[in-house]
């Protein structure tokens, strides 16, 4: 079959073709929604996604989507802490002046409908939390990157699920908080990657979370502390971001643990969903890992 060059991709997948093969691609929409979750078909794309590529005109079913960058093709998973004014204000924290920022393991990236395994290890205390954040992409290398040319180092934008457990956050992580947040698979996103092109302004997108179908967070990221161009901008300083990098830009108000008159944990299979305005939704369930019967 003749391919067509087309332009780059505007919505990228990484996804299981129903012939049992993994693709990237170019996902088509069904008429009247932006949710990439609810695509049933893309456009292969042929090369390297973060060089040279091309979304072909052959067109294939997706039967299964995954997370949108293999592990061998993910780089550093940074993310921010209290970017948001109003969480800032539920946590009872000041906001930062700097960006608060922590890290996540490879491991602890996954798929848009994955589940979330939480260990033996995690469900010794109560704390298991949701927090849904827009998140970056990088597409090039850079460093010591300006706010003004920042987002010229974007391959795209996804939704992201920083899930998180507040006693090995707060109270057993001896003030770091990677133990409580770097569980493996406890940071899925997706459903795929959204080209700057589609998404002009990333100010101006509203971004959620629902836990069994009940709306737990609703908010604009205009609430950023940080923006979008000031996170890659500082984040970029002395520091060398690479093709493949994530960046987590922190979660609005309305997390389990700011909930009234006392914190709302998730539990054992709890289906939470978090989803970005032009991007889409992830939803995830939550497996409690079993004891295994020692003989």
């Amino acid at each position: 079959m003749s391919r067509n060059i087309m332009p780059s991709f505007s919505r990228l997948v990484r996804f299981v073709a129903r012939d049992g093969q993994t693709y990237y691609g170019d996902a088509i929409l069904p008429a009247g929604t932006t949710d990439i979750s609810k695509a049933r078909q893309a456009r292969i794309i042929q090369g390297d996604i973060f060089r040279t590529h091309r979304v072909t005109d052959e067109v294939t079913d997706i039967r299964l989507l995954l997370s949108p960058l293999a592990l061998s093709e993910t780089g550093t998973l940074r993310c921010l802490g209290l970017n948001y004014s109003l969480h800032a204000k539920e946590s009872n924290m000041p906001e930062p002046k700097y960006p608060v920022l922590f890290y996540k393991p490879r491991t602890s990236s996954a798929g848009p409908s994955d589940p979330i395994p939480v260990s033996a290890m995690a469900q010794q205390h109560e704390g298991l939390d949701y927090e849904c954040e827009l998140v970056i992409v990088i597409g090039k290398r850079g460093r010591d990157i300006s706010e003004s040319d920042a987002l010229n180092y974007l391959l795209g934008y996804a939704i992201g699920n920083d899930v998180s457990h507040r006693d090995w956050q707060i109270k057993l992580g001896g003030g770091q908080w990677s133990h409580g947040k770097g569980f493996d698979g406890w940071a899925p996103y997706g459903p795929g990657i959204v080209s700057p092109s589609v998404i002009p302004d990333p100010q101006k997108l509203r971004v959620w979370t629902k836990v069994n179908g009940e709306l737990k967070q609703d908010e604009s990221t205009a609430d950023m502390i940080f923006d979008v161009r000031k996170a890659i901008a500082l984040l970029s300083q002395g520091v060398t971001l690479m093709p493949g990098d994530l960046i987590f830009t922190g979660t609005p108000s309305g997390v389990g643990m700011g909930q009234k008159p006392k914190p709302i944990w998730l539990k054992d299979g709890d289906v939470v969903e978090v989803g970005l305005e032009n991007v889409g939704t992830c939803t995830n369930k939550v497996e409690f890992a079993r004891t295994q019967a020692k003989l």
